[in-house]
């Protein structure tokens, strides 16, 4: 059997015997043609592998370079050298794959930027930092199933080609198999959908979420996790065309229960990833500390990257409504210095600036603004008894803004039948939506979580494009 490796990871926490073992991995240095530095994945710590001077073909040698791929059996023993307890005394070494130096990009003389290392996604996985933000990122992804398989909730896989635009937002990429440069016309010009492959208009989805609802009328709770879309054009560091959303939707739940189910969400992710990535998140913390001291001391973060985890987990996040979030900028400093961009002023959808003041000035901690101005929520949202606010909720975490939101659903037929109409949305199209509500209504709710901002959160990274593995932007669909 090839394949009787030992992961370096399980090797870096084995006791010393002399027992023999398998190593198989990537080059990263090679010195004094006698200690390899090897690297599989499994952790950021390389194993070193010693080879006896004199024992190998020179030709061999050449061939051990940074980058190229090993096979080698040997002793593990305890290691003489700092910064590692064993390593493997090599008795055979087999390369399984060349690197050519000249032209392997990742070298450690030249530390490559992140901008650079984006235009090689292909190969990011194999630094430090990328190792890093990934293995985080499945932990991450594990735990999110752990936790509401946990609740009981049932995984429901919602549709990514979809004719209903959840958000109304209306910046949808579009599925056709109709000829681009032809396509059949009705009589007045328009393109005439009924000969697509579908036979209506169709697009990549932008939420899980209406078809969520559907799911739990009959199992009380569900989740969706999985991509969406948004064709946006947003060159930003906190925007990306495709993106992953962990949407659940709960029957018999009002605002307060939904709001309760995100901050311990929030917190049961972090706690996991805290508990099983504390190496990664260390060398990230680092990582961060570094880049800090090169900003002006007024912009650096109060709390390192570990201590804010720590205090997210351990303080209850802040309440408060549309209402007072708009007061407390009002009357804030920055306001009153004309520090921010965007107006301040009741009915704005809140900027980042906005509620990044609120998160990391005013309470310097997450909050929960509830309450906002229906004009500027979905139609879906249940109206309250003021006519003017929707029971919504978003959730702000420092360094992001928003990075949860949600609402209770207007779970009563004729209030959201007639808020369709003022929006202008097809209740004809919308026939199999509204039977939820004909049929055995109850009170219900749901939110939405970016995963990726859920990365940058955890991880520290500033650019959403460094969390997920092959970033989808304007003019950016590379790999």
């Amino acid at each position: 059997m090839f394949n009787t490796r030992v992961k370096v990871k399980e090797l870096l926490a084995t006791t010393p015997q002399n027992q023999e073992v398998t190593v198989m991995g990537w080059v990263r240095t090679f010195r004094n043609n006698q200690f390899i530095a090897i690297n599989d994945g499994s952790t950021n710590n390389n194993l070193q592998v010693v080879v006896e001077l004199g024992a190998y073909d020179d030709q061999l040698l050449k061939k051990i370079t940074t980058g190229a791929s090993l096979k080698v059996t040997g002793q593990l023993i305890a290691s003489l050298g700092k910064g590692q307890s064993v390593e493997v005394k090599a008795s055979t070494v087999e390369v399984l794959g060349e690197c050519n130096p000249e032209k392997y990009p990742l070298q450690l003389k030249n530390r490559p930027s992140l901008e650079y290392l984006r235009e090689i996604a292909h190969l990011r996985f194999r630094t430090n930092t990328f190792g890093a933000v990934f293995r985080i990122r499945h932990s991450l992804a594990f735990a999110i199933h752990q936790f509401f398989n946990e609740k009981g909730f049932v995984y429901l896989h919602t549709p990514v080609i979809t004719a209903s635009d959840a958000e109304g937002a209306g910046e949808m990429f579009k599925v056709t198999t109709l000829p681009f440069d032809n396509p059949p016309r009705k009589e007045d010009g328009a393109i005439d959908f009924s000969e697509d492959f579908f036979g209506r208009a169709t697009n990549l989805t932008v939420s899980g979420q209406l078809e969520g609802e559907l799911g739990a009328m009959a199992f009380s709770e569900i989740y969706t996790f999985g991509p969406t879309f948004r064709a946006e054009n947003s060159n930003t560091a906190r925007h990306l065309a495709e993106f992953w959303m962990i949407e659940p939707e709960m029957a018999f739940y009002d605002l307060e229960d939904n709001m309760n189910l995100a901050e311990s969400f929030i917190r049961y992710l972090i706690d996991y990833v805290m508990k099983h990535n504390r190496e990664d998140l260390e060398f990230l913390a680092q990582r961060l500390a570094e880049e800090e001291k090169q900003k002006p001391v007024a912009e650096r973060s109060e709390l390192g990257l570990i201590e804010k985890l720590e205090f997210v987990l351990n303080n209850q996040f802040e309440r408060i409504t549309y209402t007072e979030a708009i007061d407390i900028l009002l009357q804030s400093p920055a306001y009153k210095k004309k520090k921010f961009q965007y107006e301040v002023k009741w009915g704005i959808d809140m900027q980042s600036e906005h509620e990044r003041y609120l998160v990391e000035k005013h309470f310097k901690k997450p909050v929960i603004v509830t309450g906002y101005p229906k004009d500027i929520k979905a139609f879906y949202m249940r109206q309250n008894e003021d006519g003017k606010t929707v029971a919504a909720m978003d959730i702000l975490v420092p360094g992001i803004g928003e990075i949860v939101g949600g609402s209770q659903r207007e779970e009563r037929l004729e209030l959201l039948e007639q808020r369709m109409e003022e929006l202008h949305i097809p209740a004809k199209e919308m026939w199999w939506y509204l039977d939820t509500r004909r049929f055995g209504s109850v009170p219900h709710a749901g939110f939405g979580l970016g995963f990726e901002r859920m990365m940058l959160f955890v991880t520290g990274m500033t650019n959403i494009r460094d969390v997920i593995a092959f970033p989808r932007a304007p003019k950016s669909a590379e790999f």
